[in-house]
């Protein structure tokens, strides 16, 4: 036999294990992330044309404020995002075309004169005459919807202007003649004469700058409340014009709010922006609930390479399915692809919108029911209380905003229909809150129970009760005729006297 030599196999060469794929990030893309920077406070110039061309510099120049210190001081004191300042009437005005702000701005608008108020009269006059004319010279001048849309400008802008139309000593309109339009418009039957009002115009802020100010002397009546305004270039008295602000700001900012307040809009921006963007991230949620996941090899596309043929079956895969998207992880080379479904959980979703929906209530004081006309679930709940405290709000802002405006609209009015103004009638806010046809019987109930013991005990009269039902206006029996009950009563007291008068025949 031929000699074998043993053949030697060689040891397999251990497996290394792969490397860690590192990832790596551009210093450039992580340079190009900025936070967003805040609104800073500066000057306020209106559009072009609104200060005429001739004075704009000196007027501008007015504005003495450092506004370099000003917004050192806020940024050392404040986060980015706490404060903001005015943004500007443009940006303003896009806001007002979103929903969220529209409601909110309107419901205050329009609770604020839905009811409006009552012509009242004192003294021993009868002044109803005076009064209905009074009232329908209102209607004619479509003062409420004027106060209405100078609210909403207010809730929109900062604040709302209302211009008076009177004529002047030649009976033309105040606007066309620029001598009478910078003169003061006094409440006096000489400066407004019998029929010189045309009406009132309600006019944006944009279209307004403040012209003289008095920015020296605090201890002035003055002090940082303009005489004059300048629209589109004319100069306007600023007795001519009625302000609307409802949430003022410091002296020191005025100049940069154009004399304006802060809009309802800008306090509500950033709730707004919070409802939406979870409103959106709840709607993508639900509609990606279900996310699939691709095991595969990605260990040459988080190298740097190209992410095409990967990129190429995702897209064909997303197209193939009803849903938003995929995601790719990196998988064990040695094992094949594999595929699962992630679901995210949906619990709790509601109430973290419904959450962020109330917060936007939170800014404008209304209730859930008056804002989004969702009422309250579960056992005896109701919006009642909510809408006693809401309307009690909206009956400070009356009063706050519209109480002194009223009264002066209501004395050129006076001075333009009557030639003159008669203190005694006056007005009152209706009011909002309306009781129902129960709650109305049971209070009449408990009226007439009380009268039927006056009138045993003496203290009052039939008639007297009757008289009081009929000058009640809730009443349904307002403006009874009471003559009859008061002849019947009459000739019962002569019945009495009569017999008494007979002789006693013991």
């Amino acid at each position: 036999m031929w000699p074998f030599k043993k053949k030697q196999i060689a040891a397999p060469e251990p497996v290394k294990e792969p490397e860690k794929v590192q990832i790596k990030i551009n210093p450039m893309a992580v340079a190009a992330i900025q936070a967003k920077p805040p609104r800073e406070f500066k000057r306020y110039e209106p559009p072009k044309g609104v200060i005429p061309e001739n004075i704009r510099s000196a007027v501008l120049a007015m504005d003495s404020c450092d506004y370099g210190a000003l917004n050192a001081s806020y940024q050392n004191g404040y986060a980015y995002g706490d404060l903001d300042a005015f943004p500007g009437y443009p940006y303003l005005a896009m806001l007002a075309q979103k929903p969220e702000y529209r409601k909110m701005v309107g419901t205050l608008a329009e609770e604020m004169t839905r009811k409006f108020i009552k012509l009242k009269t004192v003294g021993d006059d009868d002044l109803s005459e005076r009064a209905k004319l009074l009232h329908n010279a209102l209607e004619k001048f479509q003062v409420r919807e004027r106060f209405k849309e100078a609210a909403e400008h207010d809730g929109y802008f900062g604040g709302g202007q209302i211009y008076i139309d009177v004529k002047s000593a030649r009976n033309v309109s105040a606007w066309t003649d620029d001598t009478e339009l910078q003169s003061k418009l006094f409440i006096s039957p000489k400066k407004i004469t019998k029929g010189s009002l045309n009406g009132f115009q309600v006019i944006e802020p944009v279209w307004t700058y403040p012209g003289v100010y008095n920015a020296q002397n605090p201890l002035s009546k003055d002090f940082y409340k303009p005489s004059q305004w300048f629209v589109m270039g004319k100069t306007v008295d600023a007795s001519r014009m009625i302000d609307f602000v409802s949430r003022q700001v410091p002296d020191l900012l005025k100049a940069s709010y154009n004399f304006r307040g802060i809009s309802l809009v800008q306090i509500a921006e950033p709730y707004v922006n919070n409802w939406l963007r979870t409103r959106d991230s709840v709607s993508d949620m639900i509609h990606s609930f279900s996310v699939p996941v691709l095991s595969t090899d990605m260990q040459n596309i988080l190298s740097g390479g190209a992410a095409d043929t990967l990129l190429y079956r995702l897209q064909m895969f997303n197209q193939c399915r009803d849903n938003r998207g995929a995601f790719a992880v990196d998988n064990d080379p040695t094992k094949p692809e594999g595929m699962e479904f992630k679901s995210a959980p949906l619990t709790g979703l509601d109430t973290l919108q419904y959450q962020a929906l109330e917060q936007l209530c939170v800014v404008s004081g209304e209730p859930m029911v008056k804002y989004a006309g969702i009422t309250p679930s579960g056992l005896n709940a109701s919006s009642e209380g909510e809408i006693r405290v809401f309307y009690d709000y909206i009956h400070s802002l009356q009063q706050a905003m519209f109480k002194e405006p009223l009264k002066r609209v209501l004395d050129i009015i006076q001075l333009s229909e009557f030639g003159d103004i008669d203190p005694d009638i006056y007005f009152e806010f209706e009011p909002l809150y309306e009781m129902s046809e129960k709650e109305k019987a049971e209070i009449r109930k408990i009226n007439a129970d009380t009268d039927v013991v006056y009138v045993t005990e003496g203290v009052l009269s039939n008639n007297e009760v009757r008289q009081k039902v009929a000058d009640d206006p809730d009443s349904p029996y307002h403006s009874l005729d009471l003559s009859d009950g008061i002849e019947e009563e009459n000739e019962f007291d002569e019945e009495e006297e009569s017999e008494d008068d007979k002789p006693d025949k013991t």
